[in-house]
């Protein structure tokens, strides 16, 4: 048990650029302190002390701002960054090296009982607010951006943002860690989808003025047409969705 203490005090500096010593992080870091009482809540859990474990728990609640069901797993060096307003559920499932920022749910949609809560893989990070519902799993490495509603699974590596989430880059496996659980350079996927739709607008546009000057070099009067055409500025609309 010490040694994932200290893990854990590790984790903190290590993801926390404000944490400026050990006796710090032991006295005013409420995510550390619900971890600690996790770990003893857990244990009575399933030492078959239900009601004291959910009583601890209760008690962690009300000293931290955290709810952590003590049937919850959660793996080694678990951070919780702020804090406020976490709530994770009886079934949720952590695994190592996961970060969770404030106003965060892992939250079931259920009432029925079995696993009602998601899955995170290992090195996952949620950012503030974000909703993750549902028995849904969370790959390895995968963010998931602020405030986002997560209620599908999100493979490994990828980025998820939105309401509800949408996968921003699937493919790339972006190094290193992002604070929040998203990066400055990553793009909307509806707004890709309205880039690529300009654009084939602006194709399309160049093979009408094509058409319309071969009908006017045979001799067809298109000036009605020319006077109705609509302006299209495909720049100007450009700018609008970036």
């Amino acid at each position: 048990m010490f040694r994932s203490i200290k893990e854990d005090i590790d984790s903190v500096f290590a993801r926390d650029p404000a944490a400026r010593s050990v006796f710090e992080v032991i006295t005013c870091y409420p995510g550390f302190h619900a971890r600690l009482v996790h770990r003893m809540a857990h244990w009575l859990w399933y030492a078959k002390l239900k009601w004291l474990a959910r009583f601890l728990s209760h008690l962690g609640r009300f000293l931290t701002g955290i709810e952590i069901h003590p049937g919850a797993t959660i793996g080694r060096r678990f951070f919780i960054d702020h804090g406020m307003g976490v709530v994770i559920g009886e079934t949720a499932e952590i695994g190592d090296d996961c970060t969770l920022y404030h106003g965060v749910t892992l939250g079931g949609t259920s009432w029925k009982e079995g696993k009602r809560h998601p899955t995170l893989g290992n090195g996952v990070v949620v950012g503030a607010g974000a909703k993750i519902l549902g028995p849904i799993t969370i790959g390895d490495s995968a963010k998931i951006g602020s405030n986002a509603v997560v209620v599908k699974n999100v493979p490994a590596g990828a980025t998820a943002a939105g309401i509800p989430a949408r996968i921003l880059d699937e493919a790339s496996k972006r190094p290193g860690f992002n604070a929040y659980g998203i990066s400055n350079d990553q793009n909307d996927p509806l707004a890709q989808a309205i880039h690529g739709l300009l654009g084939h607008g602006m194709v399309v546009d160049k093979r009408i003025n094509l058409i319309l000057e071969q009908l006017e070099k045979m001799g067809v009067n298109i000036e009605e047409e020319r006077a109705t055409a609509d302006k299209f500025d495909p720049n100007y609309l450009n700018k609008i969705v970036d």
